[in-house]
C-alpha cells in the first residue's frame, strides 16, 4: 500500500509543480514572454554564431509559441491531477486495477517530459542556441524538470505495487 501511495503522491506532486508553471505563466505573462521573446530572437546568442538565420523575429510567432508552451504546462498539470486522484482511487484494487489507473499518469508524465525535453531542451537549447545565452538559458531548468518527471514515470510504471506478498521460493 505504501508503494501505491508514494506513487499517487510523486505524481501529485508534479501536478502541482506543472501547475504552477503554468500560473505563473498565465499572471506574469510579461516577464515570462522575454524569455520566450529572446529566445526565439537569439539575440543574447554568441555574436555571429552560426546558427543566427534560425532566429524569428515575427513576434506573433514568439506568442503562439509562448501560447503553446502554456498550454502544455496546463494540459500537463491536468493530465497529473486527474492520474494521481485515479491512482489514490485505485489504491485499493487488484494489481490490474491499480495498473489500468495509471493511464493519465502516464499521460501527463510523458507529455510533461516532451515539453520540457523536446520544446526547451532540444527546440529551445539546440535548435535556438539558448545554451549560448548567458541571460536566456533555460537548458539547466528544463533539465532538472524532464528528469524529474522521468524518474517519476519510471517509478510508477514499475511493477512493483502489488498489494500482495512476494511468493516465497521454494526450496530454501
Amino acid at each position: 500500500m505504501m508503494i501505491r501511495l508514494s506513487k499517487s503522491a510523486l505524481v501529485l506532486a508534479m501536478a502541482f509543480f506543472a501547475t504552477l508553471v503554468a500560473f505563473g505563466n498565465i499572471t506574469d505573462y510579461a516577464t515570462n514572454f522575454a524569455f520566450v521573446h529572446h529566445v526565439f530572437l537569439m539575440d543574447t546568442t554568441f555574436p555571429g554564431n552560426s546558427i543566427l538565420y534560425r532566429a524569428i523575429d515575427a513576434e506573433w510567432i514568439h506568442h503562439l509559441g509562448y501560447a503553446g508552451i502554456i498550454a502544455l504546462e496546463t494540459l500537463t498539470a491536468l493530465l497529473c491531477w486527474v492520474g494521481g486522484s485515479q491512482l489514490l482511487r485505485a489504491r485499493h484494487a487488484d494489481a490490474a486495477g491499480f495498473r489500468a489507473a495509471k493511464k493519465w499518469a502516464i499521460a501527463g508524465l510523458t507529455l510533461g517530459f516532451l515539453t520540457w525535453q523536446v520544446g526547451f531542451m532540444s527546440v529551445g537549447g539546440e535548435w535556438f542556441g539558448m545554451w549560448m545565452s548567458k541571460e536566456w538559458n533555460g537548458v539547466p531548468d528544463a533539465f532538472r524538470f524532464f528528469i524529474t518527471l522521468l524518474l517519476v514515470l519510471v517509478y510508477l510504471t514499475m511493477d512493483n505495487d502489488s498489494l500482495a506478498p512476494p511468493a516465497q521460493s521454494a526450496g530454501r
